[in-house]
């Protein structure tokens, strides 16, 4: 599995951060690229809840070796990755800072496209053996764009954005900060 690192050799990977934030902070997943629903956005909640809980129960019964979205840091693979992520999901990402961080030591993580968790999201009712061929490519490590899915009777295509699932120790790098506020400036 080469989406599967368990290593001690440094990675570099990025988080949408508030600009307050520290280092320490980054254990309340606040790199998590889906982060919390609006409170009054009810229907939404529970569909991310859905997504992420029958992408944890497929892992914990075929993909042991992967870390648990539930109890790691949730990453951007790339700065590519989290600029992506930020024309995809401006309202995420609003006023929050592009940080950077490399890996301490021992390490284990994964790499995914995180299309997969939009497409669970969607407003669509799917059957338990659509959902499980959808876990089994994200846990696999496949991209949303070589499968061929549809919503509402079209092609649903949608770029790339990889996620790294983290556990392990990191260090902040120091950069110029960029800032979520408006895409493309500093």
């Amino acid at each position: 599995m080469d989406h599967l690192l368990k290593d001690s050799a440094t990675l570099e990977l990025y988080a949408w951060l508030d600009e307050d934030a520290e280092l320490p902070g980054w254990d309340i997943l606040v790199g998590n690229p889906f982060g919390q629903s609006l409170p009054e956005d009810q229907f939404t909640t529970v569909q991310n809840y859905f997504a992420e809980y029958h992408l944890e129960y497929f892992r914990q019964r075929l993909y042991r070796q992967f870390p648990s979205r539930l109890h790691a840091l949730l990453l951007f693979a790339t700065r590519v990755d989290a600029e992506t992520f930020r024309t995809k999901h401006p309202a995420r990402v609003f006023g929050k800072t592009l940080a950077r961080a490399r890996s301490q030591g021992a390490y284990v993580c994964s790499f995914h496209d995180s299309s997969w968790l939009d497409y669970l999201r969607l407003p669509h009712s799917l059957n338990l053996s659509t959902l499980d061929e959808i876990a089994n490519h994200y846990w696999n490590g496949a991209l949303v764009e070589e499968v061929g899915l549809t919503f509402l009777n079209e092609r649903w295509r949608e770029p790339p954005v990889i996620e790294a699932l983290f556990q392990g120790k990191l260090e902040p790098v120091s950069t110029r900060p960029e800032s979520g506020w408006l895409p493309g400036f500093p």
